[in-house]
């Protein structure tokens, strides 16, 4: 019987709808096989965690160096645009270098030491704990970020600063940047004296769950739908080995708007809110899809801005046809329920793209379980569903009935912002919004994700599977697991944990910080 031929993997332009080139075929189960045991072979020469800040540094600087190169690309394939891109990358090689600074300081090793103590009840031994890398980790790429959360992204960053050599999953949507983007980080890992097999490319579905069942992986980042990342999720779980699985799912991203704040700014809140449901088409993880704003006449002046900023919006193209289909079903569908109306109305922009627009109705149709639950979903491109609420008490009706979100939103006025209000208003709807979101944002818009230390990009499911954060060094921690040695022969000790200190490592000795 004569083997079936692999398939091939398509670039396609989102402009047209037409195949560019054929970039690669879809991994076999042998091939996938090939690539996780090149990465379980390479772990031990990311132990050094010199070598390892060298490759995310010349990662980032190969990154920079083939930037025009690696945006026309992503461009072809994801129609975001060179302006957006250029930023993308700019923040794709500010992580490798973040993650590179944190490798070199050492404190996410988490070093502590506890000196016997035969005196204490019960009498404590010496015990001597840090963090060691996991293993290979199966990273999967995400649609609409091409860089910052695919082949050279933030998951990747992380697992190989962990010390984690990496198998990625391309995204179907941008194979040929994948494929340049991989090329450029095996070409690091040779100039700093690295195996390519610390970071590996597969195409392809059937690829992706051969990888999480993949005996040799340790744990697994995915970004993407709530229906890939949960099939993905329960097969990490039934493993005979369960891992972690580290997925971001799906957000509505729920934004609260106070009556005094429409009244002192209605108009600079609409146009924000405008700005950000809009930014790169709708396609952000933390765009946000419901609002709770106020009925009478603040509330209609807010809208009136909304209204007239949606409208100045140009068409623009998503991701791929797939999408766009989504999209305009989804619109189609939540159009149609009743008490719904759209001031804008969202749909097809022309053949390739999609305009944007919102729909309204009564938050009370929101407050108890019914067809109307449809919008508490997220809806992938450039919408937004605005609820109107007569009193604080249907705000928290339907705050009580969301799922988990990456992010919240209060805009305030300045007494509630200040805690000076009578109600305690501010103080108050913070708290509700806390126990929804990984991020509370006040007085600003969910779009735009710093990476910075503090940073949290995670939240309650279906946001995200853990309680972990892909964005920031705290992202690091997913790949990492705790070791503890108890009364070690100090010959014995790795380096880390010796008293001397030879690695110069931040640590903890007898539960206070060395030096302090």
């Amino acid at each position: 019987m004569a083997a079936t031929a692999a398939a091939p993997v398509w670039s396609v332009d989102p402009r047209t709808g037409k195949q560019r080139e054929q970039v690669a075929v879809e991994a076999t189960p042998e091939e996938v096989d090939t690539a996780v045991r090149a990465a379980h072979a390479a772990r031990g020469a990311l132990a050094d965690r010199t070598v390892r800040a060298a490759l995310l540094r010349r990662s980032a600087d190969l990154l920079d160096e083939a930037g025009e190169a690696v945006i026309e690309a992503a461009d072809a394939e994801t129609a975001l645009g060179p302006g957006r891109l250029t930023g993308e990358l700019a923040r794709t090689t500010y992580q490798l270098r973040a993650f590179a600074d944190l490798v070199e300081d050492g404190a996410f090793l988490d070093v502590l030491i506890d000196h016997a103590d035969p005196g204490l009840t019960p009498p404590r031994p010496d015990l001597r704990r840090y963090k060691i890398p996991l293993g290979p980790v199966a990273v999967y790429a995400a649609s609409n970020f091409p860089l910052a959360f695919s082949v050279p992204g933030g998951d990747t960053a992380s697992a190989l600063a962990a010390g984690c050599p990496v198998v990625v999953k391309a995204h179907p949507d941008h194979p040929a940047t994948s494929e340049l983007c991989a090329a450029l980080l095996h070409r690091a890992a040779r100039e700093v004296g690295l195996p390519e097999g610390v970071v590996n490319l597969v195409h392809g579905f059937q690829a992706g769950i051969d990888l999480v069942r993949h005996p040799l992986i340790s744990a697994a980042g995915f970004t993407g739908s709530v229906r890939g990342g949960r099939a993905l999720y329960d097969a990490a779980a039934a493993r005979p080995h369960p891992i972690p699985f580290h997925g971001e799912l799906g957000s509505l991203n729920p934004v609260v708007i106070t009556e005094a704040a429409a009244a002192e700014r209605a108009e600079q809140i609409g146009a924000g809110l405008a700005g950000s449901m809009t930014l790169g088409v709708g396609q952000f993880c933390v765009k946000p899809g419901l609002v709770l704003a106020p009925d009478g006449e603040t509330g209609d002046r807010l809208l009136t801005a909304l209204t007239a900023a949606v409208s100045d919006t140009e068409a623009g193209v998503l991701l791929d046809h797939r999408m766009r289909e989504s999209f305009l079903e989804g619109v189609r569908t939540r159009a149609a329920l009743p008490g719904v109306h759209a001031p804008v109305t969202p749909g097809a922009g022309g053949e390739h793209t999609v305009s944007a627009g919102f729909l309204a109705l009564p938050a009370a149709h929101l407050a108890a379980e019914g067809p109307h639950d449809l919008l508490l979903e997220e809806c992938f491109g450039p919408v937004t569903v605005v609820a109107r609420y007569t009193d604080e008490a249907e705000i928290g009706a339907v705050l009580a009935r969301l799922p988990g979100n990456l992010s919240a939103t209060l805009q305030l006025g300045d007494a509630e912002s200040a805690g000076t209000d009578a109600a305690g208003r501010g103080a108050r709807l913070l708290a509700e919004l806390t126990p929804l979101a990984g991020r509370v944002v006040v007085n600003g818009w969910p779009t735009g994700v710093a990476v910075a230390p503090a940073q949290h990009h995670g939240g309650p499911y279906p946001a995200t599977t853990s309680t972990a954060t892909s964005v920031g060094g705290s992202a690091v921690e997913r790949w990492l697991r705790p070791v503890a040695y108890q009364d070690t022969p100090p010959a014995l000790l790795p380096p880390e944990l010796r008293e001397d200190n030879p690695l110069g490592l931040p640590r903890r000795l007898n539960g206070r910080a060395e030096g302090a």
